[in-house]
């Protein structure tokens, strides 16, 4: 029974973590249609802001919480400006920008702080569960609980305000948010900046799990973000959270059954046969209209 929670535990983690690294993209992904191949390197940034206010003796919750996502999404702010803002509607143009993009910040992150591996020591101890006393991460719980509010923040915000309506507007066209009386570059600069920032938070808040490295940690975000968001759809939270869940399942599983690369290999596979079967995406076939 213990060794059941500890899966079932592990696995709301993994859907944490894949919901959290996603969700910057699914909003730029889905309301602008931009392909930002630099999404991995601002969660990268995100960590290795955690990193360097931690080591200076920053509290590490407003670090990861507050001064994280504050940073990345400045940057982000200053990229659209600087160069995303020139190549809407030029898919390829974007992809490659944002590209070019994705290797200055890494280029940056390693003069600043080194081509070695760091790390931000982990607030939370583990604890044991059970009366078999597994060890158990207490911070996974924190990372849980994370996800959850900002999914349930997004999706209220989408739903229920004025700024939701902008954003439903900006998923359908240019035009109709012309029509609602606002300028596209402003909307489209302000996505930007709030996914920027999301990458930002999820960087933060996944930095004491991680091994920050400036060559590879992006690479390894940008991959499984990508995933989730197209599985997922069109719906910005539907189609994350189903995606994270479904590819958070599958890799446990194959883990705990044979090894973490059996797992990273399963998700992809996985992919390939749902993208091959719902062209759309998990939210176009199952849950159309949803946010």
């Amino acid at each position: 029974m213990d060794y059941a929670a500890l899966v079932f535990i592990n696995i709301l983690y993994i859907i944490a973590s894949l919901a959290l690294v996603s969700a910057g993209l699914a909003i730029v992904f889905g309301m602008m249609r931009v392909v930002n191949l630099a999404h991995g390197e601002f969660v990268m940034l995100g960590g290795y802001t955690t990193y360097f206010c931690v080591s200076r003796h920053v509290d590490i919750y407003l670090a990861m919480l507050v001064i994280a996502p504050l940073v990345v999404g400045i940057i982000g702010l200053i990229a659209e400006r600087a160069i995303v803002q020139f190549l809407y509607g030029r898919l390829i143009d974007t992809m490659l920008a944002t590209w070019g993009l994705s290797l200055l910040l890494v280029g940056a992150v390693t003069m600043i702080f080194g081509p070695s591996t760091v790390g931000v020591p982990v607030p939370i101890p583990a604890y044991e569960l059970g009366a078999s006393k597994l060890a158990m991460s207490g911070y996974n719980l924190f990372v849980i609980a994370v996800a959850v509010l900002v999914m349930f923040a997004l999706w209220m915000v989408l739903r229920y305000t004025r700024v939701g309506l902008i954003a439903r507007g900006a998923m359908q066209s240019a035009e109709v948010l012309s029509s609602l009386g606002y300028n596209p570059s402003i909307v489209y600069m302000l996505t930007f900046t709030v996914g920027a920032a999301l990458s930002g938070l999820a960087g933060g808040v996944l930095a004491p799990v991680i091994a920050l490295e400036p060559a590879t940690t992006g690479g390894i975000f940008i991959a499984k973000a990508f995933i989730t968001v197209i599985t997922g759809g069109a719906s910005v939270i539907a189609g994350t959270v189903s995606a994270a869940a479904i590819f958070g399942t599958v890799n446990q599983a194959l883990s705990f059954g044979f090894n973490p690369v059996v797992g990273e290999l399963g998700v992809f596979a996985l992919a390939i046969v749902l993208l091959r079967l719902m062209p759309q995406g998990i939210t176009g076939r199952f849950f159309r209209g949803s946010t």
